[in-house]
């Protein structure tokens, strides 16, 4: 599995980023690209220790055993729920989005798996610096194979 982690992942996935344009169109979902960029940029501030959301009831229970899902090699279901705190519902510049969900990946390249927060994920609980950059990698390729890139 790629690993945002990894230079070479992570300059496919900006790559891949900058062949969007506002005009891409979900081939599933409700999202507009810019949200959807939005919605990407919000999970990465977790792993990044930007964001701190809480712990759902039902993660707490199966999470653990549900977190491979996160970090394994399969696709993530199409329509899968998500984290209520990066639900994006309003209208979003497709520029700044972009540019602001570049500028994280750059960071987090930076920053490298060492300063990898420990904050639970909401629903999979603690991860590790590797499976959070295979999740990460994972939840970016999603989107992006949701907007044909």
């Amino acid at each position: 599995m790629k690993n945002l982690y990894d230079p070479i992942p992570a300059e496919e996935i900006a790559q891949r980023i900058d062949r969007l344009s506002p005009e891409s169109a979900p081939g599933w979902g409700t999202m507009q690209a810019a949200q959807m960029l939005a919605h990407c940029s919000a999970f990465q501030d977790i792993p990044m220790g930007r964001s701190f959301p809480p712990r759902g009831l039902l993660g707490r229970f199966v999470g653990k055993f549900a977190s491979p899902l996160f970090y394994n090699d399969k696709p993530l279901p199409l329509n899968m729920s998500t984290i209520p705190t990066i639900v994006i519902a309003d209208e979003r510049d497709f520029t700044a989005e972009k540019r602001g969900l570049l500028q994280k990946i750059a960071v987090l390249q930076s920053d490298g798996p060492e300063k990898c927060s420990v904050h639970p994920h909401p629903f999979f609980g603690r991860l590790t610096p590797e499976q959070w950059g295979k999740g990460l990698y994972k939840h970016l390729d999603h989107h992006l194979k949701q907007f044909g890139v």
